[in-house]
């Protein structure tokens, strides 16, 4: 409660509440008191100090004799004062911790905090941990510092920090308020360590690729435009590091991955954000059939490591992350769903049937090639299905311009997509290394982009020559990272586990 010592006094208008807190800062400055100190330095943080007394009997926390001394900072979640005794929750980046200020040991310090101390400061307290009568683990404060004046006040904690556009937008307002969004975020700094670990353990070497390209290339997506003054060139966000990762299989450097951000000039939902984490990995001698196997033991291992069980509930559905995974081809997954009839897949005529039944726009779909209606069916009427983690393969060549064709079926191409929670978690296939077949993919996409598809990829000369020295063959593959701590922490929306996802302007 904001403005308040107690619960009887009614709550005072925001303005009026930052005017006073701006009075205090003038009124300690004028009696040589520096409302943003930074001479304080704790020697311990709260889950440190609990956990080194959590084994603690009372008795041995009040042991006699003169009992060890901490000093701690944090932010003054709750402050209650009654008489000559005050109760505050001291938070810092750990977790909370009940401080007891007393005017016994505190003296005039305990004057100086009825005064000028808040909900919502930065103190510095040094004190001995002991136990309340209550059972609850606490300081008692022998010395109270102001480090950090608050002059706003901190939404009223019976209701919280509720509305979502303000939690996106105030994210440091979000993570002071809700401890679950602290938890989020520590999470998702675990979740890539752990990847990370995993894969320099199996060999690979962490790069560094351009942010900004020259063309666009790597994915089908509509890229970010910028430019570069002194070059006057433009420029693009990258939408992917494929053909830089592979110019480094060219040069011979081996097993090579990359934990980066990716921008896709796109709109924004509870799946995509503009920009967005992925990692991309490049790995000679193998095909994307060895990808599938090391990626499912390496999320399978994670959900252990980050959830504690390889059964992981989200939004209140279980998924099983024990392997092995379901495996499925494009056209077994509609049949499997029940989008098509076993003799409807193989032919454009019977998809189009297909996609009439289940409703697709005719005008939109009578167009297509058989094998863009094919993948138009699936991502409309059974991706959202694939609940368990499944691994979908056999992808169009006409799609995948980057990708191995099949030996026995140049019209399809090794890759695989993985769904988890009805979601695209993975993208993956087994890597073109042949120039000339390189260079006539990029050619059809130069085509698609004169007939106006602005997601199509330019032609890349210079990729073109790398692969014309010699690239071996390899398997690659892109994970979304976001996608990923949204299904182990069990957010609903990207915008949860993105710290400051893109919001339209503020009004």
């Amino acid at each position: 409660m904001n403005g308040t010592r107690g619960g009887s006094v009614p709550l005072l208008d925001e303005n009026e509440i930052i005017r006073q807190k701006k009075e205090k800062v003038a009124m300690l400055r004028s009696l040589g008191v520096n409302p943003y100190d930074n001479t304080f330095r704790p020697d311990t943080r709260v889950g440190d100090l609990r956990a080194a007394s959590a084994s603690m009997t009372r008795e041995e926390l009040e042991r006699p004799g003169k009992p060890q001394r901490y000093a701690l900072a944090g932010r003054l979640m709750g402050l209650r004062i009654m008489g000559k005794l005050a109760f505050g929750h001291l938070r810092d980046e750990t977790g909370r911790l009940q401080a007891v200020f007393s005017k016994e040991y505190l003296g005039e310090e305990f004057d100086f905090l009825k005064k000028f101390v808040d909900i919502g400061d930065i103190v510095g307290v040094v004190g001995e941990p002991f136990m309340t009568k209550t059972g609850e683990f606490s300081v008692l404060a022998h010395e109270v510092r102001l480090v950090t004046k608050n002059v706003r006040p901190l939404p009223e904690k019976f209701h919280g920090l509720t509305d979502k556009e303000i939690r996106y937008r105030q994210r440091y307002l979000d993570l002071i308020m809700n401890d679950e969004v602290q938890e989020t975020f520590r999470r998702r700094v675990r979740i890539i360590a752990f990847i990370r670990e995993w894969m320099n353990r199996a060999g690979f070497l962490e790069v560094e690729t351009p942010m900004m390209h020259p063309l666009v290339s790597g994915a089908a997506a509509r890229p970010f435009v910028t430019h570069h003054n002194a070059l006057d060139m433009q420029l693009y966000l990258r939408i992917a590091p494929e053909c830089y990762l592979k110019r480094l299989l060219v040069g011979g450097m081996g097993k090579v991955y990359e934990i980066n951000r990716n921008f896709r000039n796109e709109g924004i939902s509870v799946k995509h954000n503009p920009e967005f984490t992925m990692m991309e990995f490049y790995w000679p001698y193998v095909t994307y059939r060895e990808l599938m196997a090391f990626t499912e033991e390496m999320l399978a291992a994670l959900a252990r490591e980050v959830t504690g069980s390889t059964k992981v509930v989200y939004q209140g559905r279980e998924i099983e992350f024990a392997t092995p995974w379901k495996r499925l081809t494009i056209e077994e997954a509609l049949v499997a769903h029940g989008v098509c009839f076993p003799e409807e897949v193989k032919t454009r005529e019977g998809l189009l049937a297909a996609a009439s039944r289940s409703g697709l726009d005719k005008e939109i779909v009578t167009p297509m090639s058989y094998y863009k209606l094919l993948v138009a069916l699936f991502e409309e009427k059974v991706e959202e299905h694939l609940q368990q983690p499944t691994f979908v393969m056999r992808y169009p060549a006409e799609l995948s311009p980057l990708a191995r064709r099949n030996d026995d079926d140049p019209s399809w191409v090794d890759r695989f997509e993985l769904y988890i929670a009805g979601r695209e978690i993975a993208n993956a296939f087994s890597e073109q290394n042949d120039p000339q077949a390189q260079y006539e993919a990029f050619a059809m996409q130069v085509e698609e982009k004169r007939k106006g598809n602005d997601e199509a990829v330019d032609m890349d000369s210079d990729y073109i020559r790398a692969l014309e020295y010699g690239m071996p063959p390899a398997g690659g593959e892109g994970i979304g990272i976001d996608r990923l701590v949204m299904l182990l922490t069990d957010a609903p929306s990207i915008r949860d586990v993105i710290l400051f996802p893109l919001l339209r302007p503020e009004q």
